[in-house]
């Protein structure tokens, strides 16, 4: 495990949640140590003048998915950014939790191994 990561679960612990969200922080944590250490710099208050130019890229690459590198996978990623600066994506990305705690629970349950 890297110190990063280590520095990340230290952060968890004393209650401070990446995006202001539990169940954001419960995908944070199950995101590769790499890429989780990422989203959660990216979602740091400090990190707005990354997070909207990364956030508006990923939308942008997302919805060019047709091309051969891009995907849809930055769709989401770019707008869970985006919502921590832009209150209606905000209201929008709760909705979406509560549709992943009664459909898909188990993306929240640490207990489960990272892929």
């Amino acid at each position: 495990m890297s110190a990063a990561s280590d520095e990340r679960r230290t952060k968890r612990s004393t209650g401070q949640m990446a995006g202001g969200d539990p169940r954001l922080d419960k995908l944070v944590d199950r995101m590769p140590s790499r890429v989780g250490d990422t989203v959660s710099y990216l979602l740091k208050p400090s990190s707005r003048w990354v997070r909207i130019p990364s956030g508006t890229l990923l939308v942008v690459g997302g919805v060019l998915s047709f091309l051969p590198v891009l995907g849809v996978w930055m769709l989401p990623l770019g707008l869970a950014l985006l919502a921590e600066d832009v209150p209606a994506l905000r209201s929008s990305r709760s909705k979406v939790f509560d549709w992943i705690e009664r459909k898909k629970p188990h993306w929240l349950d640490p207990s489960l191994p990272k892929k």
